[in-house]
């Protein structure tokens, strides 16, 4: 087997892990893992040639793209103090304690390489959480907090890395310097990201067609986070503003085929993308053996005290974190999406799992230093950092499913129901408002104002049916079944349709461009 065709294993085991993981209610990501592991432990599976300083502008620009466009400004900005509180705080906390203990047990450990094991090992993985904590069906607030801490923590331990490396290469630190190269990037990823969010939703009103809009949409988080990276920004946090921009501004509420279209792009990039990248986590497994050879007690056990300092520390910093927010919280009259019970806190300290960011990170640390000489235990980084990821990932990825359930922490699906109520209401309510203008300037039939104001009425229905009185509901359930009933009798005809058109395209002098065109108009009527 060669390196395409385990590319091309990865890519299929991405999308068969969907349906299994739903079949046995498990993370496809966790899946993923698994089946990398399993391929690492073959003889004909090559090893992984990626070049390390690839694996992050690669995977994680279109990885967190997606994983914004589920999201909003106005959420983050909600959740802005535990967001801070995980995302930054937490990451430093976690980073000074990996290094204290890593320090001590690891004999002749550098404080520097200490440093960068914590700063490697300190974030959550945002794909693993978002991919794991939306498929529980977790309370919203729960699954924007994890959403939230696992976009915005890599910004702070990649920087808290890169500063740490630059010590251990060059033997010096200045903590001065330190602090600013952290705030400079920031800024500089604020910039750039916000230029490009501005400068793509312009480009987007150029590009009357949906392809060449999905397209760009493609292109831009990797602009943003390679012009970032280039100017020393934080890429991580490029791509997060420039994505938060494109949701915030480049929705046109009338563009409708661009947005069921990139939808559905977006949701095969992610699949795609998510699998592939934990795929190569468990095959990554292969240098974590080699680096092991002949010192396997000693390695786990170091690996197996930072997997407990990592877990432990979560907890330990949670607990008296979330009192603080719900204190804060009390005091403002805003809402704010904050764990409310302890069985909220629980899920969130085990929802902790490392992955991606972590293995790019751990796989690039330099070899030499710049006297020449070996970077000080950096086998040793790198197994633990592996077994981080894998004690994390995989025990905290299989046992997070049984832990919610037992804790029975669920979302409040009637609060749901409630807010797409109002929506609906709303919905309704701005129809027969523009129904209303249209009767001003027009002069309508009797007869077509009446049928317009019902399914005016008809949209807020087919939403949320128990806006309506009984009555109405009564009578939308009527016509619903009539309309159900048309639609199967349509969709039967548009289907002869589409097979007699397609039949068309195998006949000799017939032009494939022309079928293919008349068989798009069948497939929109279809939508309709």
């Amino acid at each position: 087997m060669d390196q395409l065709a385990l590319l091309f294993v990865l890519l299929l085991g991405a999308l068969v892990s969907v349906p299994v993981g739903d079949r046995f209610g498990l993370p496809a990501p966790v899946l993923m893992t698994l089946l990398g592991i399993v391929l690492a432990v073959l003889d004909f599976v090559p090893n992984v040639d990626v070049p390390p300083d690839l694996i992050l502008p690669l995977l994680l620009p279109p990885l967190l793209y997606a994983a914004v466009r589920r999201t909003s400004w106005r959420q983050f900005a909600a959740n802005l103090r535990p967001i801070f509180l995980l995302a930054v705080a937490l990451v430093f906390v976690t980073t000074v304690c990996v290094a204290a203990v890593a320090h001590a047990i690891v004999p002749g450990l550098p404080i520097a390489a200490a440093v960068a094991l914590g700063a490697l090992v300190a974030p959550p993985d945002p794909v693993a959480a978002t991919a794991v904590a939306g498929q529980l069906g977790l309370p919203r607030r729960l699954v924007s907090i994890l959403e939230g801490e696992g976009l915005f923590n890599d910004v702070t331990a990649i920087v808290l890395y890169h500063v740490a490396i630059a010590a251990a290469v060059s033997g010096e630190f200045h903590p001065g310097r330190a602090a600013l190269d952290l705030v400079l990037s920031g800024v500089v990823a604020v910039a750039i990201g916000v230029a490009l969010g501005w400068g793509a939703n312009k480009l987007l009103d150029l590009l009357d067609d949906p392809t060449l809009q999905i397209g760009l949409t493609l292109l831009v988080p990797y602009a943003s986070y390679v012009l970032a990276e280039e100017l020393h920004g934080s890429g991580v946090l490029a791509v997060l503003m420039t994505a938060l921009f494109l949701a915030e501004y480049a929705n046109d509420a009338d563009d409708v085929m661009t947005r069921l279209a990139g939808h559905t792009f977006w949701n095969v990039v992610d699949t795609l993308v998510t699998g592939v990248a934990f795929g190569l986590i468990g095959l990554e497994l292969h240098n974590a053996i080699r680096t092991a050879a002949g010192r396997w007690g000693e390695m786990l056990g170091w690996a197996g005290v930072i997997v407990a300092v990592v877990v432990v520390v979560r907890l330990v910093y949670l607990l008296p974190a979330t009192w603080l927010t719900k204190r804060l919280h009390a005091k403002r009259d805003h809402d704010e999406d904050i764990p409310m019970t302890w069985r909220e806190t629980v899920v969130m300290w085990w929802s902790g799992m490392r992955g991606v960011a972590s293995v790019a990170l751990a796989l690039a640390i330099p070899l030499r230093t710049d006297d020449g000489s070996a970077f000080p235990d950096r086998d040793e980084i790198v197994f633990v950092a592996f077994g981080v990821i894998m004690g994390t990932l995989v025990l905290q990825g299989l046992t997070l499913p049984w832990l919610v359930k037992r804790l029975g922490v669920r979302a409040d699906t009637e609060q749901e129901k409630d807010f797409e109520k109002v929506l609906a209401v709303r919905a309704a309510r701005a129809a027969k408002q523009r129904l209303r203008e249209i009767e001003e300037g027009e002069e309508l039939p009797e007869e077509l104002s009446e049928q317009m104001l019902r399914r005016a009425f008809d949209i807020g229905v087919r939403i949320s049916p128990d806006m309506g009185d009984e009555e109405r509901r009564e009578a939308h359930e009527h016509r619903a079944r009539r309309l159900k009933r048309v639609r199967r009798i349509q969709g039967e005809m548009l289907s002869a349709a589409r097979h007699e058109v397609l039949a068309a395209r195998s006949e000799p002098g017939a032009d494939p461009e022309i079928v293919d065109r008349v068989l798009r108009h069948l497939d929109v009527r279809s939508l309709r």
